[in-house]
């Protein structure tokens, strides 16, 4: 089984070239990275019908889940059957949302016709430069996992944990020890953990909690699915201290609606701060 694959200066994290049809992300005042995380389902929206082309939409939309964002994480982006392919295009969505696909190389995904690794793909602003990537392979019957890129957003590292688990609490908890074992053996710095976590329980459940992982994920909880009406707060934005989430909201309109079964989270991730208490740890 393939539990980690590694890069030493990614190429998904060179700057993007050429002329965007989109303004392309805000700029986000220093130390603060705007997240979005939205479970495409696959595209199949709402009404059940599969159409590719209301996700792209959506994500192209000036009020869409890409719109102002630095670190976008989408989920259920591939075929669910092998060869896994991709559901979307990818360079559609860098020309229209001025994003760079953390994923280009083949290797950070399933196979090259895939978009993602187990339907998880990432875009990044282009300020966002990539360090190391890792594909972490995750426990159950369906196929699951993790897309971990070390990334530099500014002068203090930051990582992101992009992934979609399971159904049940007891492959969460399995799965999300994968990922702190993985964490446990990398260099101690900011980590945010975004995507379909598939935990309703607002506080976490044990699956997130700091006994089982070594360290505390911490965010707001909101409710995201099902689309029409969220009561679940499936989909979550965490990050550990002293690193902290704020202005977390649930996206609506009538194109996400359509587009998929969840609605898109979004957040700002605080990391002023956080990058001096992991030097004095690495320190200690």
């Amino acid at each position: 089984m393939r539990t980690a694959v590694s890069h030493h200066g990614v190429p998904g994290a060179a700057r993007l070239s050429g002329a965007a049809n989109h303004a392309g992300p805000a700029a986000m005042p220093p130390g603060v990275l705007a997240c979005t995380t939205w479970n495409v389902h696959r595209t199949r929206g709402s009404d059940g019908r599969i159409d590719p082309g209301r996700v792209m939409a959506a994500l192209a939309a000036d009020d869409g889940p890409a719109a102002g964002t630095d670190i976008l994480a989408l989920q259920e982006a591939d075929a669910e059957e092998p060869l896994y392919r991709g559901l979307l295009d990818a360079d559609r969505i860098e020309r229209e949302t001025g994003l760079v696909w953390a994923q280009r190389d083949p290797s950070l995904r399933w196979g090259p016709a895939s978009l993602g690794f187990h339907g998880v793909v990432v875009f990044l602003s282009p300020r966002i430069a990539v360090s190391h990537a890792h594909l972490l392979d995750l426990p159950g019957r369906c196929p699951r996992g993790a897309v971990v890129l070390e990334t530099r957003p500014g002068e203090a590292p930051v990582r992101l944990v992009a992934t979609h688990l399971s159904l049940g609490q007891a492959l969460r908890i399995a799965q999300l020890r994968v990922v702190a074992q993985f964490l446990d053996r990398r260099p101690e710095m900011p980590t945010i953990l975004i995507g379909d976590l598939n935990e309703w329980r607002p506080w976490g459940g044990t699956a997130l909690s700091a006994r089982l992982l070594g360290r505390r994920f911490v965010g707001p909880a909101r409710a995201t699915f099902p689309v029409g009406r969220p009561v679940l707060p499936l989909d979550r934005i965490l990050a550990t201290p002293p690193a902290r989430v704020r202005a977390a909201r649930v996206l609506d309109s009538a194109a996400l609606r359509a587009a998929s079964d969840h609605r898109a989270l979004t957040a700002e991730v605080i990391l002023q701060g956080a990058a001096s208490a992991s030097a004095q740890k690495a320190q200690a």
